[in-house]
C-alpha cells in the first residue's frame, strides 16, 4: 500500500509515540479488522508500511484494507497484552487469531450451605458457590468425584438442612444412608463439625493438595492400629491407598514442585498448537491443548504470549513460574526454558501432548478432505474420458467361453465407484453358435438396454466393454439398432496395454498407470471377468451333471432340473444334507445322485 495516498493515516503514523500500547486498524467501512499490541507503537505500526518488511500475502491483504488507525498507550507490555485480549474478544476482528471453544467445559461445584454438596456442572449460576475447574477431561473430573465419594460421606440430596428443618424432622434418610454412602445429616445423625472436616479435606484434593490428605489417613491408620482398633485401621488403610493410587496416577514430576505451569507450542504453516499443564504439589491438576489458526505472519512468541494470557484467564491461574520450549518475556512471571532434570521432562511431556493433538487434527483434516472428495476418482475419470456427467453408474460387459463351449456373458455394475452386486447380471448366449465374441457382445448389450428402455429405467453414465475395437464396435451397433447410440457414453478397454478405445477413433487413449481412474476401470474389467468365469464354470459343471446323471437308471431331465433349480450348482448338491436332497427328489433318487457325485 502506498501510504502517500492516505495523508491522514500517514500523519497518524508519524505522530505515534515510542511507548507500549495497543493499535486498531479500520477498513473503509469503519470496521476494526485487526488489533495488535506493541512494545513501541511507532516501530511496530510503521513496519506494516515498510516496503522492506518480508510480509506474506495475508498481511499484504490486511495492509491494503487499512484506511484508519487508532491507538491506546499503556504503562507496560503486559498491560498491552491484557487490553489486546479484551478488545479482540469484544470485536473479533477478521485478521486476528481467535481462541474458540466449541463447548462449555465442566466444573466441580462446592455449595456454600449447611452440609455443603459437591457435584459437577457446566453452568456457573451463583457467585455464592465455589467452583473448581474447568476440566478439559470429563473422565478426569469423574475420577476425582468418584474418589471423593469413596473417601468421604458427602450427601447427594438437595434438602435445605437448616437447624430448624432438621430439628423439626422434616426429612428422612434415603438409600444413600442405608448403603453407608451418607451418615444421615438430614436426621441429625452426623455432626456438622465432622461433616465440615470431610469437606475441608475434599477441597484440599480438588486444589491438588494431596499430601496433607494422604498424611492424615496414614496417621489415623497408625493411631488406630496402636489402639488395637484393627477394623478402623483397615478402613483408614483402604482410604490411604485410594489417595496414594490417585496421586501416583497424577504424579508426573518431583512432588517438591509446589506451583508451576507448563506452556509449549508447535506450529505449521496454518496453525499453532499450544499445550497447557498446571502442576500443584507434583500433580497434574489441569490440562488442555488448543489449536490456533494463523491469520497473518504471527511468530511463535506472539501466539504463545496470547495463548498464555487467554488460558490463564480461563482457568483463573496465576502461577509466578512458567516453563516452556521457547523463550518469551512476561512481566512479573519467571519464564524458564529448562535444559535438564524433571522440568525438562515436563516440557517434553507437554510437547508430546501438543504433537499428538496436532496429529489428531491432521488425521481429522485428511478424513474430512476424503469425505469432501469421495468422488475424486469419478471426477478424475470424468476428466480423463471427457464425459459430460459424473459417471456414478457404470456397467461393464465381458464374454466368457472355453474352446467355444458354453458361451456366456456377464455384466457388473458399479455405483459411486463401488460394486452394486444386486445389479449384476448373467447372460446365456441364445442367438450365436460357436465362439463369436463380437456377435455375443452385440446380443448381451442389445438385450440389456432394450430391457432398460422398455421398462423406462435409467441408463448408466458410462458403459465399459472388456475388449478392443471389435467388441466395442459390436456394442455400438447394438446401441444404434436400439436408437440410443450417443445417449450412453461407451468405451472399450483392451487387456494387453490397458488401452482405452472410443467409438470411431482408431487411436487409443493411454491413461497414466498411477491414475485412480484407470485403477477403477481395471477393477470393473476384472470384476466382470471374475463374475463371467464363475458363471461359465457353473454352467459347465451343470452340463457335466446332465450328461453324467442322464445315463443313470431312474434319473431323467426333470430330476436334474429340480435339483439345479433348488441348489443352483453341482457343488451345492454335493454339500447338501442327504435329507434335503431326498425332500426334492425322493429317497431312492437322492441315493443314486449322491452316490454318483461322491463316487471319487
Amino acid at each position: 500500500m502506498n501510504i502517500k495516498n492516505n495523508p491522514e493515516l500517514e500523519n497518524t503514523i508519524q505522530q505515534l509515540p515510542h511507548e507500549p500500547g495497543v493499535y486498531k486498524f479500520f477498513n473503509e467501512e469503519g470496521v476494526i479488522i485487526y488489533i495488535g499490541k506493541a512494545k513501541s507503537l511507532k516501530s511496530r505500526v510503521s513496519s506494516y508500511f515498510n516496503k522492506q518488511s518480508p510480509f506474506n500475502r495475508k498481511t499484504l491483504k490486511l495492509v491494503s484494507e487499512i484506511k484508519h488507525l487508532e491507538y491506546v498507550i499503556v504503562n507496560s507490555e503486559f498491560d498491552a497484552l491484557f487490553l489486546e485480549n479484551n478488545l479482540i474478544k469484544e470485536n473479533q476482528p477478521k485478521y486476528n487469531i481467535l481462541l474458540k471453544d466449541d463447548k462449555s467445559y465442566p466444573y466441580i461445584c462446592l455449595t456454600k450451605e449447611r452440609f455443603p454438596r459437591i457435584f459437577s456442572t457446566r453452568n456457573i449460576e451463583s457467585k455464592h458457590h465455589t467452583y473448581f475447574g474447568p476440566y478439559a477431561s470429563v473422565k478426569h473430573m469423574n475420577t476425582l468425584l468418584e474418589l471423593l465419594r469413596r473417601l468421604y460421606h458427602i450427601r447427594t440430596c438437595n434438602y435445605l438442612l437448616s437447624k430448624a428443618n432438621v430439628k423439626a424432622e422434616k426429612f428422612k434418610v434415603c438409600l444413600e444412608y442405608h448403603i453407608k454412602n451418607c451418615l444421615g445429616p438430614c436426621e441429625g445423625l452426623q455432626e456438622e463439625e465432622d461433616y465440615n472436616e470431610d469437606i475441608k479435606q475434599a477441597v484440599d484434593i480438588l486444589k491438588g493438595n494431596i499430601s496433607p490428605v494422604k498424611n492424615y489417613f496414614k496417621e489415623k491408620m497408625t493411631q488406630a492400629a496402636a489402639n488395637m482398633e484393627f477394623e478402623k485401621a483397615e478402613n483408614f488403610k483402604q482410604k490411604y491407598e485410594l489417595v496414594l493410587n490417585y496421586q501416583n496416577k497424577s504424579l508426573i514430576t518431583n512432588p517438591k514442585i509446589t506451583e508451576l505451569e507448563t506452556f509449549t507450542i508447535i506450529d505449521d504453516e496454518d496453525f499453532a498448537y499450544v499445550n497447557f499443564i498446571k502442576i500443584t504439589n507434583g500433580c497434574v491438576t489441569q490440562t488442555e491443548t488448543i489449536q490456533i489458526k494463523k491469520k497473518l505472519d504471527e511468530s511463535k512468541e506472539d501466539i504463545l504470549g496470547y495463548a498464555i494470557f487467554a488460558i490463564r484467564e480461563k482457568y483463573n491461574s496465576a502461577s509466578k513460574k512458567i516453563i516452556s520450549n521457547i523463550e518469551i518475556e512476561m512481566e512479573a512471571i519467571e519464564f524458564v526454558v529448562p535444559k535438564i532434570g524433571d522440568l525438562k521432562k515436563l516440557v517434553e511431556l507437554s510437547l508430546k501432548n501438543a504433537f499428538y493433538y496436532k496429529k489428531e487434527k491432521d488425521l481429522a483434516k485428511i478424513e474430512t478432505q476424503k469425505n469432501k472428495n469421495k468422488n475424486y476418482t469419478l471426477i478424475q475419470l470424468k476428466a480423463d474420458l471427457n464425459l459430460k456427467e459424473l459417471p456414478r453408474h457404470i456397467e461393464c460387459f465381458d464374454n466368457s467361453n472355453i474352446q467355444g463351449t458354453n458361451p456366456v456373458s456377464a455384466m457388473v455394475c458399479f455405483k459411486d465407484g463401488k460394486p452394486a452386486k444386486k445389479e449384476y447380471r448373467h447372460y446365456n448366449i441364445k442367438t450365436v453358435e460357436g465362439p463369436d465374441d463380437f456377435a455375443s457382445m452385440y446380443e448381451v448389450v442389445y438385450r440389456r438396454y432394450k430391457r432398460l428402455k422398455e421398462e423406462d429405467l435409467p441408463f448408466p453414465q458410462l458403459v465399459v466393454i472388456d475388449g478392443g475395437k471389435g467388441q466395442l464396435s459390436s456394442a455400438c451397433n447394438a446401441l444404434k439398432d436400439l436408437g440410443i447410440y450417443g445417449e450412453i457414453p461407451i468405451v472399450g478397454i483392451a487387456k494387453r496395454l490397458e488401452e482405452i478405445y472410443f467409438p470411431g477413433d482408431s487411436i487409443p487413449l493411454h491413461i497414466s498407470k498411477k491414475s485412480r481412474s484407470l485403477a477403477l476401470l481395471q477393477k470393473l474389467r476384472d470384476e466382470a471377468h471374475r463374475f463371467g468365469i464363475t458363471f461359465h464354470r457353473q454352467k459347465r459343471s451343470n452340463q457335466s451333471l446332465h450328461s453324467g446323471l442322464e445315463d443313470l437308471e431312474g434319473i431323467g431331465s426333470n430330476t436334474i432340473e429340480k435339483l439345479l433349480s433348488e441348489f443352483k450348482s453341482v457343488a451345492n448338491i454335493k454339500k447338501a444334507p442327504k435329507e434335503a436332497v431326498e425332500e426334492i427328489v425322493g429317497r431312492k433318487k437322492a441315493e443314486i445322485v449322491l452316490d454318483y457325485l461322491n463316487k471319487d
